[in-house]
């Protein structure tokens, strides 16, 4: 019985399903380079489902019959994408299986920062009442603008339409884009939008790509959303652009270090709206992208035993 290794501790029933006949083995939740690198070399995977952590080199050396990494979700870069190509191992993800529910989580936090919902919820549970000072910020005629337009982006798109807003888009790779979402360049972007959301996959030439220089071609007061991957955002120039009033809120559901350390200089800060990297995580994205990782590692597995 050939073993597969999941970096996490658990997988949906209907994924394990799919995987009978095969030995699945758990990591945890919190698996180190250490803990992974010690289960490839007891159990010698065919295939890692990449949950949490990170797949090195050293783990896939310690796995010598390994044949694919599939992640479960469609975010690869956690996994060593070039060590994994010298070794002629397969990587494959889960693409648009979440992509209802971080499109969703992208909207909340929109709508958080719009609305002032923490800061208003607190006030009230304090036993204020501030109708008479408090104005929040109508989205319907505003301009958003997305950067990355995959499944993600594309889904996210068509709520803020629906809520009467401007669509702009910025992905080199997009092609046959709805009506409703406008592509411009990067420049025409940072000063066009009222709100940014990032949808866009982190890669070495767009880590902090909204940095301090960015920041400033925005428009003053705009908001700021990622659901997508905190080494997007230089975190110390969002801090000040915040604190500047640059940036009127900030709605992050993901961070340059996770789990985020305790006295970042994000907590506290009544502008910034925070939630633990969870846009994906809704019982039925479980499934899909269990289901998903299952069935995407298994096509790679049939497709390499049919020409061996």
């Amino acid at each position: 019985m050939t073993a597969i290794l999941v970096t996490g501790a658990d997988l949906a029933s209907q994924a394990l399903a799919l995987l009978e006949g095969h030995e699945v083995v758990y990591a945890g939740k919190t698996p180190t380079e250490e803990d992974l690198v010690a289960l490839c070399r007891k159990h010698d995977p065919v295939a890692i489902i990449v949950r949490y952590g990170k797949v090195s080199a050293a783990v896939m050396d310690a796995a010598p019959s390994l044949k694919v990494i599939s992640k479960h979700g469609s975010g690869t870069d956690t996994i060593d994408k070039a060590a994994a190509s010298t070794r002629g191992v397969e990587v494959v993800a889960a693409v648009g299986a979440n992509a209802a529910a971080v499109a969703e989580q992208a909207l909340a936090l929109l709508l958080a920062c719009a609305k002032s919902v923490v800061a208003l919820d607190a006030r009230m549970h304090a036993g204020h009442w501030d109708k008479a000072t408090h104005k929040s910020l109508e989205l319907g005629g505003r301009t958003v603008g997305l950067v990355g337009l995959g499944a993600i982006g594309l889904r996210f798109a068509r709520m803020a339409d629906a809520l009467g807003m401007r669509v702009l888009g910025f992905d080199p790779f997009a092609k046959d884009l709805p009506a409703h979402v406008e592509a411009v360049d990067l420049a025409t972007l940072w000063r066009e939008s009222d709100a940014i959301s990032l949808h866009c996959p982190l890669t070495e030439d767009n880590r902090g790509l909204l940095d301090a220089q960015t920041l400033a071609q925005c428009k003053r007061g705009v908001i700021v959303v990622n659901t997508a991957r905190g080494g997007l955002i230089d975190e110390h120039a969002l801090l000040a652009a915040v604190r500047s009033g640059q940036v009127a809120m900030a709605g992050l559901d993901s961070f340059a270090v996770e789990p985020m350390a305790p006295g970042h200089p994000f907590q506290g800060e009544k502008r910034i709206v925070l939630s633990p990297h969870i846009g994906g995580v809704t019982g039925d994205a479980y499934v899909n992208m269990g289901v998903a990782a299952a069935k995407n590692l298994l096509q790679v597995l049939a497709r390499q035993a049919a020409t061996t």
